[in-house]
């Protein structure tokens, strides 16, 4: 079978579609995956990300960060409601602005376009769908046991580390992935009702 990434796959799916399968695969921690992934995207990545912080370094590490949080975050790409190109420019320009607003300004430093940008994140209308999906999303989190829908917000919307999680609940590593992986395919069949 031909991986998505092979030299036919361009010609038989669009770019959308082509980051997309990547996605798909990278929730299921394919590492070909997020290399191709990478690949495909992180020139224009870095240059949003170069944008917003105007140094190399500091862009260079922002794009890293960003790249972490799609391997660690991807199953959360569908519940955004955007293209996926648009998600991971909105995603690596808001780690840049995180890391920006974490500098310390020097006195007299004058705002430049990355401050003054307007807002490219949803509209109305895709707003309230997302609002619409969110609020889905967190009536199938009210389903799942307490302590089970603490972690999966700790996870996936804080970004906690499996370890990080076990380590605050004393709960075994292995329990924790297992509780995790359960409560996710909770929460995917909730959602598809």
């Amino acid at each position: 079978m031909q991986d998505s990434g092979g030299p036919g796959a361009s010609a038989a799916m669009s770019p959308q579609d082509e980051i997309e399968a990547f996605i798909a695969r990278i929730v299921m921690k394919d590492r070909a995956a997020f290399s191709a992934l990478y690949d495909r995207t992180s020139a224009k990545l870095f240059a949003v990300s170069l944008r917003v912080l105007n140094d190399r370094a500091e862009a260079e590490e922002a794009l890293q960060e960003a790249y972490l949080r799609v391997w660690h975050r991807a199953e959360l790409y569908r519940a955004n409601g955007y293209s996926p190109m648009t998600w991971l420019i909105t995603l690596t320009r808001n780690v840049a602005i995180d890391r920006r607003r974490k500098k310390k300004p020097s006195t007299g430093e004058a705002l430049d376009a990355a401050d003054t940008m307007p807002d490219q994140g949803p509209g109305p209308e895709a707003q309230a769908a997302l609002n619409s999906e969110a609020r889905a999303l967190y009536g199938c989190l009210g389903e799942l046991p307490p302590d089970r829908a603490e972690m999966v917000q700790k996870a996936y919307l804080d970004g906690w580390t499996y370890a990080e999680l076990s380590d605050a609940t004393g709960v075994k590593l292995n329990t924790v992935r297992t509780w995790l992986r359960r409560a996710l395919i909770q929460l995917k069949e909730c959602l598809s009702r």
